[in-house]
């Protein structure tokens, strides 16, 4: 199983009817994506973040189809734009140990072939984690 995990902070102003339009639209992906096994999005409580998403999918063919699934794409959508900090991570019991390698390269394939996501995402202030293409078109 991979636990696919988010931590992020809205920016200071954020308009409160947007924030929660990208909530839902956060756990509308657990609910639509068929290869999410189980999700939770809510309070991120002991650390720097204010929010935070769990998606547990099974494995990286499941991985790919939660990157590119349309409910995804909105979320990033309606959701960028109000993120100041982000941070993605993965936890995994697959003993493969290249598995870091090829989930950076799902994201890295999903970036590379959607310039408006990587746009999307240099813009916000600090992004670290999964083949993060970072702040500023880093």
């Amino acid at each position: 199983m991979i636990y696919h995990g988010n931590r992020f902070t809205m920016k200071p102003g954020a308009d409160p009817a947007a924030m929660e339009e990208a909530l839902e639209s956060l756990r509308n992906q657990g609910r639509a994506i068929p290869s999410v096994k189980s999700f939770v999005v809510g309070r991120d409580y002991g650390g720097e973040y204010e929010w935070g998403a769990t998606f547990v999918i099974e494995d990286l063919e499941g991985y790919w189809e939660y990157l590119i699934h349309p409910a995804h794409r909105n979320t990033d959508r309606v959701g960028l734009p109000l993120v100041d900090k982000f941070v993605s991570f993965d936890i995994t019991d697959d003993p493969d140990p290249e598995m870091g390698k090829k989930i950076a390269a799902l994201h890295k394939r999903r970036y590379d072939s959607d310039p408006e996501l990587t746009k999307l995402v240099s813009d916000l202030s600090e992004y670290t984690g999964s083949a993060a293409p970072g702040p500023h078109g880093g």
